[in-house]
This record gives structure tokens, sequence and C-alpha cells, in this order.
């Protein structure tokens, strides 16, 4: 970060910063789940074989999500804390900081590359590969499985680019790699007649072109940031409150396999498999309504964390507030759309009219709170940026491990409609977490501005 980039985190109007920061972060967001979509289109497409390799490639994606996870682990928990460290003048921390998340990266990268090579068959069978599919997961996730240092440095170093304030060469990192691989996929699965094997390296490829530009730019002139081998050794004291703080993003990946797991065996129990089905269209509309509102946080995040740092309260407050604000605009009205025309978003995936006629009720209970979730994220993302390790912690395992998982189990044992009650875990979940998120961080926002005043 140049002087002008420090000076527009201090003092540039906050509206207009949070708008030209957050709108290439939330661009970002929509283009990566975009290419992922893209990608599981060209292996469905595969002649004769795509049903079967769609199955065993999208067996792979729990264990993309662990790797993602990780990432943010490092990432996301240590990028706010630099941001925090260089709106107080201490740059030296903040570069100390950014280069140990480096070397855990590269460290993390090893271990997992050899966990998921070695053992990538028993793995998978656990994650609900079959004697049919293994073939195809297997091809996919082993050769995935040799780029993960470059998903786990594109993922984790591009959060200190954002934290910056860069947020245009932060979405160009993704959309780089993004487009590559769109333009690689075809290439490699069908020209080269690598099938799925084509689709790993189109992949890895793509990861890392876009590696290969994070580092550029991190030893490049315009960032006040810079990779240094002198601060890469690991210090636990440098790393150790970072990672506490990513614990929260952390987690909230690592378990979307779980809950899917527990949604998944639920609904097959009771609903069969149209249910489960209809729930493979309700996440992907409920990512849909979430990823635009991570994006606007992640072009909040630099001005909360920096003006935090620098100790100015009315900055980091009117940041929140117009984060609050437009989460919670954005989330209210992807839930009326939802609530008045789910069949439509659920045509986007499938137009078995079984499917829409059940995907649609289903779409209405299970995104009946979507209203407020606005301020679930804005709230859980700002405790990340003031550096508050406990409170991001607990509400990340409030809402999924303490509410959700056992909701779902429960719910079923009293309301008659058993598949409905499934569905129902999650707005309940969710009007319990927003309630509690938000009387914690009007308790702990008024005691982190009290502290700046002395």
């Amino acid at each position: 970060m140049d002087k002008n980039q420090s000076s527009m985190l201090a003092t540039a109007p906050v509206g207009k910063l949070l708008a030209k920061l957050a709108a290439p972060a939330i661009a970002a967001q929509i283009v990566n789940l975009l290419y992922n979509m893209v990608d599981r289109m060209y292996i469905g497409r595969m002649e004769s074989i795509g049903k079967l390799a769609l199955t065993g490639v999208g067996v792979c994606f729990p264990l993309i999500m662990i790797i993602s996870a990780f990432a943010a682990l490092v990432g996301m928990g240590a990028a706010p804390r630099a941001s925090i460290f260089m709106g107080k003048g201490d740059k030296a921390t903040a570069e100390r900081i950014m280069n140990n998340s480096f070397s855990l990266l590269l460290i993390i990268s090893a271990v997992l590359t050899f966990v998921f090579y070695f053992f990538a068959e028993p793995i998978l069978m656990n994650f609900g590969a079959s004697e049919n599919t293994i073939k195809y997961a297997l091809e996919y996730m082993k050769i995935y499985s040799l780029g993960t240092v470059f998903v786990q440095f594109t993922l984790g170093m591009n959060s200190f680019i954002s934290a910056q304030g860069f947020a245009k060469i932060s979405m160009l990192t993704v959309v780089i790699g993004a487009v590559l691989n769109i333009i690689l996929d075809p290439i490699f699965i069908y020209a080269l007649g690598l099938g799925v094997k084509g689709a790993a390296i189109a992949t890895i490829i793509s990861q890392l072109v876009s590696a290969l530009w994070i580092l550029r730019f991190l030893i490049g002139s315009k960032t006040e940031l810079k990779l240094k081998a002198a601060y890469m050794k690991p210090d636990p004291k440098i790393f150790i409150p970072s990672m506490a703080l990513g614990l929260s993003p952390f987690i909230m990946q690592a378990t979307e396999s779980l809950i899917s797991v527990c949604f998944n065996s639920s609904l097959l129990k009771y609903g069969g498999d149209t249910a489960v089905g209809s729930m493979t269209i309700l996440t992907s509309v409920m990512t849909f309504s979430i990823l635009p509102l991570q994006g606007l946080c992640q072009g909040a995040q630099p001005i909360i964390s920096y003006n935090f740092g620098a100790k100015n309260a009315g900055r980091v407050k009117k940041g929140f507030k117009l984060t609050l604000i437009s989460c919670l605009v954005f989330s209210f009205a992807v839930w009326v759309l939802v609530m008045l025309f789910p069949q439509n978003f659920i045509k986007l995936f499938n137009t078995d009219a079984e499917l829409v006629a059940f995907a649609s009720r289903a779409l209405r209970i299970y995104m009946a709170v979507n209203c407020v979730f606005g301020a679930q994220i804005a709230c859980q993302q700002t405790f990340i940026a003031l550096g508050n390790a406990r409170c991001s912690l607990f509400l990340a395992l409030l809402r999924k491990i303490i509410l959700l998982i056992p909701l779902i189990y429960i719910l079923p044992l009293f309301i008659a409609d058993k598949t409905s009650a499934v569905f129902l875990a999650e707005p309940v979940a969710d009007i319990i977490a927003v309630s509690c998120t938000v009387l914690l961080f009007r308790h702990e926002f008024r005691k982190a501005m009290a502290s700046l005043k002395g």
C-alpha cells in the first residue's frame, strides 16, 4: 500500500470507498461461482460417461472445500490483523504476519498434498464414492492434490492484496484463473481427450497462473507489504493469533461438507431422491444469496480494520453501519424474490415438474428468514475485521455445529411432515443465530469503540 492507498483508507468518504472496494470483491465471488458451475457443465456433458464422471467429481468437492478452508484459516485470519497493524503505523509487524502466513501455507500444502494423494481412495469412498464413480473421483483428486500449493497460495495470499485496499487487483486474481479455466477445460477434456484428468489439469494450471499473478504483485512496487525471506521463519507469537482469528472462516467452510451429509442423509430417509435432489438446488440458491454478501464484507474489511488500528472510531462505526444496511437490503431483496417466484429459481437448475413443485415449496421453508441473514454476515465479518477471534469463532460454531446439525435430527421427531421439518432446521437455526449475533455484537462493539478512546 503506497501513501495514496493509506490516505484513501484513512480519509476517503466511507460510502464511496466501500463501493469502490466492494464492487470488485462481489464480482470476484460471482465469477468464481460461475466458473465452478461451468467446470461441472463440461464434465457432465462428456459423451456416455458424463453422469458418472460428474458424480465422481462431485464427491471430490468436500475435499476441495477442506483445502480452501485451510487457506481461509491462514489468510482470512491474518489479513485483518495486518490491516490493523498498518492502521497503527506498524508496517514491520504487518509484513511479518504476511510472510509467516506464506510459510504456513507452504507447510499446510505439503501435508494436504501427501494426505490427499496417497490416501485419496479410502477418503473418497467414505465421502460417498461408489465402485462406479471412484475411478473418476480418483482421476480428478490425485491430479488436483498436486496443485494444492497453488490453490493455497492463491486463496490465502490474495487476502493480503484485498487487505491493503487493492480490490481490483484482488478481483483480477480470481478473474484470470476463472477465464483461463473456462478456456482450458474444453481443450483438455475434449480436444486432447483427457476427460476428467483434463479438467483437473486445467484447474491447477489456472491456479498456478493466479498464484504467479499474486507473487508478482507482492514483490512489486505497488504493494507496501512485501514478501521477504527474513520474515518467513514461522513465529508462534505472530501466526497463532492470526490462526485463532481464522478459525471462524475455517469452520464455516470446513463444516459445509458435514452439513451436506447431515441434510442429505435425513432427507433421503424421509423424502427419498426427490428431496435430496431438491437440497442440491436449495444450497445452490443459498450460495447465490450469500456470495455477494461475502464480497461486500470483504470490501469493508480493510476500511474497518485499518481505521480500528488507527483509532478512528467514527470511520469504523460508519463503515460497519453502511455494511450492515447494504447486507440487509440485499438479503431482503433476495428473500422477496424467493418468496414470490421460487419456481423460477428452481427452473434455473432443472425443469422436471415433480422436482419444481417439491423444491419450490421447500425453498420457501429453507429460506424463510433469509431477509435478516444480512445482519448475521455483517456482524460476524466485522468481528473478524476488528480482530475479535473469540466472538467470531463462537458465532461460527453456534449457527452450524451447536444449532443446525442437531435441529436437522431433532425437528422431525416433533413435526408430522418429516421432510419439511428437515428443511425447517435452516430457518430455525438462522433466527436463533441472528438474534444471538446481534445482541453479542451490540455489547462487544461498544466495548471495542470505548477501547479506542483510551
